[in-house]
């Protein structure tokens, strides 16, 4: 009797495994599964009509960078780097080191590489197809969005440091958990008075919160950022460029939008499940 319970289990096991793993849409011969879409709901909170969207949508993507045969390597990656620390007026190795306290390294390369890998896709199905933007766009952007480039000139934060990460982990969590291997002051910074890798921290964090841990004068530093103000707004010529990115992001996204639900009408979609 148990070996026929045994295997009604496997075999009930199996099924729901089959199940799963089966093919629910197919894109251009690409499938999707019932296990895709499942991941996809509870991953980004959505429902299934959003989800099986979404992976409509990564496929075609995805046929499209093959069938451009793009690729990125890592000199690509690190060229981009490069020019993010001298955006950031840091040097290479101040930029890495104030990405990797802040998150994994690898991940951060993997998302560059994914946006390396759009704007090439950009490139070559929306050519001369997108307006480029005007000098007058862009002060038109600025002066509708001033609060977006301002930086405070002075800042107040508590300062933590220790030779214990664990001990700063734990601040962020408690505040009120101070330790004996911890030093706390209390101070007010200028952006002229302090380099390159402390202001580029401060100005990532918003007020009331506490900034990611990291190493500087060998030991584990945590800022909480108390208040910024003597607010000084950035002068338009010096972010130009920024701007530039921000509003072709925009018309690229408006335009990706459009050309994918052209794309879906013409596509080969099967709804098997």
């Amino acid at each position: 009797m148990k070996k026929y319970i045994l295997l009604y289990m496997l075999l009930l096991s199996s099924l729901q495994a089959e199940l799963i793993n089966a093919i629910a849409i197919v894109v251009n011969n690409t499938p999707i599964t019932l296990y895709d879409i499942d991941k996809k709901m509870q991953t980004l909170s959505i429902d299934k009509q959003k989800a099986v969207s979404i992976l409509i949508d990564d496929a075609l993507y995805k046929q499209l960078v093959r069938k451009y045969a793009i690729d990125v390597d890592i000199f690509d990656i690190d060229n981009y780097i490069e020019k993010l620390a001298k955006s950031n007026n840091m040097s290479l190795y101040q930029f890495k080191s104030a990405i990797r306290q802040q998150q994994d390294f690898e991940a951060f390369k993997a998302q560059i590489k994914k946006q390396l890998i759009h704007q090439k896709l950009i490139a070559q199905i929306a050519s001369n197809k997108i307006k480029k933007a005007t000098d007058e766009d862009l002060k038109i952007y600025y002066d509708n969005n001033k609060d977006k480039f301002t930086i405070a000139n002075k800042i107040d934060l508590i300062e933590y440091s220790s030779r214990d990460k664990k001990a700063l982990e734990t601040i962020k969590q408690n505040p009120m958990a101070l330790g004996d291997n911890i030093k706390v002051k209390n101070i007010t910074v200028a952006q002229n008075d302090i380099d390159s890798q402390m202001k580029y921290i401060i100005n990532q964090t918003k007020e009331q919160t506490f900034s990611p841990i990291f190493t500087a004068n060998k030991t584990y530093n945590l800022l909480f950022i108390s208040k910024k103000y003597d607010l000084q707004t950035i002068p338009f010529e010096n972010v130009k460029n920024n701007i530039f990115r921000i509003v072709m992001d925009q018309r690229e996204k408006e335009y990706l939008n459009n050309y994918f639900e052209t794309l879906k009408l013409t596509a080969d979609i099967k709804v098997l499940r």
